[in-house]
């Protein structure tokens, strides 16, 4: 999971033609078709895709602990306005393999928005709006900020996510500590085993803590969390949040981008960041404003928890057409 920001704005949308959830959610056969995969960078992905082979491309970002699924909604609706959709599997998770076995289980932001970048190379994509929430959004973030050539535009859930190893060593109030208990859970070697063993239950109890008020039923996440038996999954999970307090080396073929992400490079593509619930005091956004130097906007959800796409596919789908015109 991520860091917190806000705005408040209608969000509706005329016209969708998509099946679209907001207060409850029930799992429904997925409208994407069987799962492609392409050889990209150091892995073998596995992506859903929809809409016309011509169109504008859209790559839908997921975060932890959820799948592809959170765009089930928004996937079909933004095909059905004519876009590509493209929605990867990030490393450790679902049918995305590591090509070696010997290649490190790395879960640094830098790696991961270098597969996003071999993911369009290795589909002959030039350009693409990138859209993600949690690791997704952070991905997202990377990608726009380090390629902005090949980034048309960004939305962004809680906003500016790229982080700051050294800002990320200073403390926060207790009750915002609290609210990273799993990190430090992680950090030890029972977290592992506990995260290994009760994967099911653990990423339950994260849906609900960050979603308090989304109605999700069984189906619904059972689907999501097939994705979290890949061989992988733990190792990547671990090494993410390690990583990001220090815990965990990264690996050297991404210490130039590391060091560009330290000085936290501004983002100058067309970006609109939405806030939820989940953001708290940080939810007017007013904390990243100064990180985004193109076209711009900041849209509140209120009621919305963190896994926005699939929570409220209609606004997370209206801020893509928004953006992407």
């Amino acid at each position: 999971m991520i860091s917190r920001r806000q705005f408040s704005q209608a969000v509706a949308v005329a016209g969708l033609a998509a099946p679209l959830v907001t207060a409850t959610a029930h799992a429904s056969p997925p409208s994407w078709g069987p799962i492609k995969q392409v050889r990209a960078g150091l892995l073998d992905i596995g992506y859903a895709e929809m809409g016309p082979a011509d169109g504008p491309v859209t790559v839908l970002l997921h975060g932890w602990p959820y799948d592809i699924h959170s765009f089930a909604d928004v996937a079909p609706a933004l095909a059905a306005q004519g876009q590509r959709v493209l929605i990867p599997y990030l490393r450790g998770y679902g049918p995305t393999r590591f090509l070696h076995a010997h290649t490190k289980r790395n879960g640094q932001q830098s790696a991961l928005a270098s597969d996003v970048i071999a993911f369009l190379d290795a589909l002959k994509i030039r350009k693409a709006t990138v859209a993600g929430f949690d690791w997704g959004a952070r991905t997202a973030c990377i990608t726009a900020a380090l390629w902005p050539e090949r980034v048309r535009a960004l939305i962004s859930v809680s906003g500016y996510l790229v982080v700051n190893l050294r800002q990320n060593q200073e403390p926060l109030s207790p009750q915002a500590e609290l609210g990273w208990w799993y990190q430090y859970y992680f950090a030890t070697d029972r977290g592992v085993k506990g995260y290994e063993q009760n994967s099911y239950e653990f990423n339950k109890l994260i849906w609900k803590l960050a979603s308090p008020q989304w109605n999700f039923d069984e189906a619904t996440y059972a689907r999501s969390a097939v994705a979290w038996k890949n061989p992988d999954h733990v190792a990547i999970v671990i090494h993410n949040y390690r990583w990001r307090l220090q815990l965990a080396q990264g690996e050297h073929r991404y210490d130039g981008l590391e060091r560009e992400l330290q000085a936290k490079p501004v983002i100058s593509v067309p970006t609109i960041t939405i806030a939820s619930d989940f953001d708290g005091p940080n939810k007017d956004g007013m904390a990243y404003r100064g990180q985004f130097s193109g076209r711009y906007e900041h849209r509140v959800l209120d009621g919305i928890g963190h896994n926005v796409p699939q929570e409220d596919p209609r606004a997370f789908t209206k801020a893509v057409l928004d953006v992407s015109s």
